[in-house]
């Protein structure tokens, strides 16, 4: 009997752990740029990931200086409160830009559904331009990603270390 407890038990706890593994988050380190007319980073970082949530934390002289987490509604920022993607990019990007569209390029996604994409040899590029609302470069290569939009001064730069 307690042999079948021991086994049941330790199926039981082979299952939650199977069950919990999905929901690990990836993580890489990177130097990461986030320039906007609104805020100004620059400095190594980690970026965890899984389907669920997006977390981005930026790095100064060895203490942190800037946290960000997307999650399927919401983009919290250490530095502002949370806030909806749409109103986030409203405020912090551009209110003509997709919801997804941060989360997408920290995830080495196409943006935009795709609009202007060409495949590369080791990624993608796109250049999306809609007068007077964006003009967009957006390049993703196996350690890079660099999204520039020039009407709205918007960098933001992802290089794996």
């Amino acid at each position: 009997m307690i042999r079948f407890k021991w086994i049941g038990t330790s199926f039981i706890l082979l299952l939650l752990f199977q069950a919990c593994t999905g929901k690990l988050l990836k993580e890489e380190s990177a130097f990461i740029v986030l320039k906007t007319p609104k805020i100004k980073y620059a400095d190594m970082g980690f970026i965890r990931n899984n389907s669920y949530i997006l977390n981005i934390e930026m790095y100064a002289a060895g203490q942190p200086l800037v946290k960000i987490e997307v999650n399927g509604n919401n983009i919290c920022m250490s530095t502002f409160e949370c806030m909806s993607k749409k109103l986030f990019n409203k405020k912090i990007l551009s209110e003509y830009y997709p919801e997804t569209l941060l989360e997408d390029i920290f995830r080495s996604k196409p943006i935009f559904d795709k609009d202007g994409y060409e495949k590369s040899r080791d990624g993608f590029v796109q250049k999306i331009k809609k007068d007077n609302q964006y003009d967009i470069s957006y390049k993703v290569t196996s350690k890079t990603r660099v999204f520039r939009d020039r009407i709205n001064k918007i960098l933001i730069k992802v290089r794996e270390e």
